[in-house]
């Protein structure tokens, strides 16, 4: 079991292998300021928690967003996606999984799942896809090292 320290994250971090390759879960409670006046999770609360996620699964490679530049590069979202099941409720303990769907030449896309740990229910999924940048802002192509991790060679 793989513990991380992640803003807003998670009590616990863990990693286990798919047939699809690693996936990393991270534990996060909801907070009361996640929540609307009805009571249940703002629907875009979910991406931060797949921010969580992915942050996590950076440092499950032993890569960080703060350190990006000098391990992985910059990627910029190019895209998400979030597929709403049931609502998520304040105090709920809610477990995302996160792992690679799809790695490219520049790109890679995340799949994620949310799941209520204490009864198992599944609240949202979702992917979101990052392009890398150089220096200058331009799409480039991930470094062969990176493509390798990223496609469960290492964990």
């Amino acid at each position: 079991m793989v513990k991380t320290t992640v803003p807003m994250a998670a009590p616990e971090t863990r990693v286990r292998l798919a047939s699809t390759g690693p996936v990393v879960e991270t534990l996060v409670r909801v907070r009361f300021a996640e929540t609307d006046a009805m009571g249940v999770v703002y629907h875009a609360n979910y991406l931060v928690w797949f921010e969580v996620g992915r942050a996590a699964y950076w440092h499950a490679l032993a890569l960080s967003a703060e350190n990006g530049e000098a391990d992985a590069g910059t990627f910029a979202v190019a895209a998400a996606e979030v597929h709403y099941h049931m609502p998520a409720r304040y105090g709920d303990q809610v477990l995302v999984s996160t792992w690679v769907r799809e790695v490219r030449s520049r790109s890679l896309t995340f799949g994620y799942e949310c799941l209520r740990q204490a009864d198992g229910l599944r609240l949202a999924t979702g992917q979101t896809t990052h392009v890398r940048l150089d220096a200058a802002g331009h799409a480039c192509c991930l470094p062969q090292p990176l493509r390798r991790a990223l496609l469960g060679q290492r964990l």
